[in-house]
């Protein structure tokens, strides 16, 4: 079976590393980075170099490119792939993405997906053994892709241990603004915040885990998030709007030394300790 992978990073090299394992696959790669490609082909994650020119010749192609990138290229991919070829994308937005492609002739060989997994980190050297176990998998208008190549997606993530979730483009796209990018801006204005005032000496001499556990996310790669923050404009500003407001509210708090008020906010997002448990506890069963 030929897989291409187009944008050779964490999250398609790694796929790509866990499917070996169950599979004979010739994995094709295609990325701008040439080192990156270099690097893809050392780990053995891809076995070479191709071209969109070939593209026809593939049996699944994995789109883990920027958002932005998938949707300069999505269409002139369903233009050229053979009628058995199965596509899935794996951004963080899919509002944008399934109305681009709603209308196309070939739109039931494209299964838009979101693989809830990854690290701060990028490129083909980030990508690990046994990432997606026990992770979401968000899929969008499954009703659209033609059955036999659902399937066939359906049990290549089952292989990887994936556990599947579905909800529309829109629902995903509010949902990822509360949970993903804003947590994503909170961590880049976090540490833009310390970057304004604080020199490095003193930011390695004195933050402690805290400060770094918050602004791991702040670690991301720019090329990736930038497209993901404007495609999702409109739903990341009304989260921002609510964000704001409960810091104004905080600082109104702190102004009038509101000792009860500052500690029921505190107790009232202590119980995310509780939820994250469980959902823990819920994908080890």
């Amino acid at each position: 079976m030929k897989l291409y992978i187009i944008g050779v990073g964490l999250i398609g090299g790694s796929f790509v590393l866990d499917l070996k394992n169950f599979g004979d696959y010739q994995v094709i790669g295609i990325d701008n980075d040439n080192e990156n490609l270099k690097i893809a082909i050392k780990r053995g994650i891809i076995d070479k170099v191709g071209s969109l020119n070939n593209i026809n010749e593939a049996d699944i192609i994995i789109l883990s490119t920027p958002v932005d990138i998938s949707l300069k290229i999505i269409l002139n991919l369903l233009d050229s792939i053979n009628n058995r070829c199965l596509i899935f994308d794996v951004g963080s937005t899919k509002q944008t993405i399934c109305d681009l492609v709603e209308n196309h002739p070939k739109r039931n060989q494209f299964l838009a997906t979101h693989p809830i997994a990854g690290t701060e980190f990028s490129g083909s050297k980030a990508a690990v053994l046994g990432l997606f176990k026990n992770k979401i998998q968000i899929l969008c208008e499954v009703n659209k892709t033609r059955k036999d190549l659902l399937n066939l997606a359906l049990e290549k993530f089952s292989l990887l241990g994936m556990i599947i979730r579905e909800m529309t483009p829109s629902e995903h796209d509010n949902h990822m603004a509360y949970v993903s990018h804003l947590s994503h801006i909170s961590s880049f204005m976090l540490g833009k915040t310390v970057l304004d005032f604080e020199t490095a000496n003193n930011i390695l001499d004195l933050a402690g885990s805290g400060f770094e556990s918050t602004v791991r996310l702040a670690k991301s790669s720019s090329e990736m998030w930038t497209p993901i923050l404007l495609q999702n404009k409109k739903n990341i500003i009304k989260t921002l709007n609510i964000y704001i407001s409960n810091l104004e509210n905080f600082k109104n708090y702190l102004n009038n030394n509101n000792e009860k008020n500052i500690s029921e906010e505190i107790k009232f997002t202590n119980q995310l300790t509780n939820i994250l448990n469980g959902i823990v506890k819920n994908k080890n069963k």
